[in-house]
């Protein structure tokens, strides 16, 4: 194999130094304390970006306060769009955990990006993320001139669990049950929820996300072990993925999520949809948010961006 990427190594010493329990051995609440509290460690400066604020959306059980970044360079009016799932298992994670990749997407493409803090497991479980996610997008698009954007020339994105969101949303805007998207990029993304590909068993321990981790998210958000075959918790289970909207997919070698990032990635390609991929083979799981510590963060952020503007001849 590659040999490990020096600062995703950097990154492990360090939360071997730190201690401190692995999630699945605390409370949901200990959990999100800590993954709080750590990410400012890792993650870089935060960029100046043209403006931020909070909004309310309508979603199926009440409001949804989403984030809202205007890029450097972005127009006004009928500027580009992307909502950004964040990740954390579905279970942690928040705006602020997720404020720096936002806020790089939004001037990389001179876009505004709206990122939903959607309702997490276990409080609410599968399907709850996924329709706020939905909600969120149907939300911006018939808003569009509320948030200065083209409703045409919105795309989704997220990290792991949020790259599942995404994946899941983008399905559902194929199928005609969420706004049309113009691309879907995914980071080191969850597609099957049965956590059963070999790179659990290759990468179960030591290299940041563990399977028993994993698996203590994924038993939190879903309801019955039925919903493993659900393709919204799972869309690597979907019968077909032909039409989806074009697609960048992030692999991080050294992740337990690779082989089934890989699989969808292939899964899309053999089904004719535009596909740019994105390997890391020395990179650990969560690489998009350690800026302080590998180039590879900012990378992925314009590689994303690259292939999002190659689907869309309005950039120019």
């Amino acid at each position: 194999m590659v040999a490990l990427d020096p600062g995703a190594r950097r990154v492990l010493d360090l939360q071997r130094a730190a201690g401190g329990k692995p999630f699945e051995e605390g409370t949901v609440d200990a959990a999100r304390g800590a993954y709080n509290a750590g990410g400012p460690t890792l993650q870089g400066e935060r960029v100046g970006v043209a403006s931020v604020h909070d909004r309310v959306v309508d979603g199926p059980a009440g409001p949804i306060r989403v984030r809202v970044y205007r890029g450097l360079g972005a127009p006004e009016h009928d500027a580009p769009a992307l909502v950004y799932y964040h990740g954390g298992g579905w279970v942690i994670g928040s705006l602020d955990s997720h404020d720096e990749i936002c806020r790089w997407f939004a001037n990389a493409a001179a876009c505004v990006v709206v990122c939903p803090d959607y309702r997490l497991a276990p409080e609410h479980k599968f399907p709850a993320p996924v329709e706020d996610c939905r909600a969120t997008l149907a939300a911006v698009v018939a808003r569009a001139s509320e948030f200065g954007i083209d409703p045409a020339r919105v795309a989704v994105a997220g990290d792991s669990a949020g790259g599942n969101l995404a994946a899941v949303v983008a399905l559902m805007a194929r199928d005609g049950d969420a706004p049309k998207v113009t691309a879907q990029l995914l980071i080191y993304p969850n597609t099957d929820a049965a956590q059963t590909a070999d790179s659990y068993r290759r990468f179960a321990e030591g290299y940041g996300l563990t399977a028993r981790t994993m698996a203590w998210f994924r038993d939190h958000y879903i309801r019955t072990d039925g919903d493993i075959a659900d393709w919204r918790a799972s869309p690597l289970r979907v019968k077909s993925l032909a039409g989806a909207p074009p697609a960048f997919v992030a692999i991080a070698g050294y992740d337990i999520l690779a082989d089934e990032g890989e699989a969808y990635a292939d899964r899309l390609e053999e089904a004719g949809v535009p596909l740019a991929r994105f390997d890391r083979p020395g990179q650990i799981h969560g690489f998009a948010s350690m800026g302080r510590y590998t180039p590879d963060a900012h990378a992925v952020v314009l590689a994303a961006v690259a292939a999002w503007r190659s689907y869309d001849p309005a950039f120019g």
